[in-house]
């Protein structure tokens, strides 16, 4: 097995402006994604071709840092990252808008396990599943709140 390709999709009662506001800010990334301690983009704000992150997350009992870079960026509905150190990753995040104030976001991660972690690829799968749905329903659930705030 050469790698664990997994995505979430989720309907969210908010635009998608609102949406992409909160997915394309990596320093918002604490907020709904677990175990993330901490993340640092360079520059900070919204993503753009070549931001960079510092990311410092705990995950299976283990403390992980690692650095990523974004690729492409389709301003408010699209970008790409890959990891640069740390764990062997890539992914995207997508925004659609569904019309009459609602939304679509997917998360995308392929990860490709080095090592030792070859051996838990079954169980990593599963982790990975688990934590981008709860992951795409916390996004769900912090864009809603804001939308009903406003």
């Amino acid at each position: 097995m050469n790698s664990i390709e997994y995505s979430a999709e989720t309907d969210v009662d908010a635009p998608a402006a609102a949406v992409w506001a909160l997915v394309a800010d990596y320093g918002r990334d604490p907020e709904w994604r677990d175990g993330v301690a901490t993340m640092a983009p360079s520059p900070p704000g919204p993503v753009r071709p070549g931001t960079t992150t510092d990311e410092r997350m705990r995950a299976m009992g283990r403390a992980y840092r690692n650095g990523g870079v974004v690729g492409e960026v389709e301003p408010g509905v699209r970008f790409t990252w890959r990891t640069t150190s740390g764990v062997d990753a890539d992914g995207a995040r997508t925004v659609r808008d569904l019309g009459d104030g609602r939304s679509r976001v997917r998360l995308e991660v392929r990860l490709r396990p080095q090592g030792a972690q070859r051996l838990l690829a079954p169980v990593l799968r599963a982790v990975l599943r688990r934590g981008l749905v709860a992951d795409a329903a916390r996004l769900r659930a912090l864009a809603e709140r804001a939308v009903q705030r406003t």
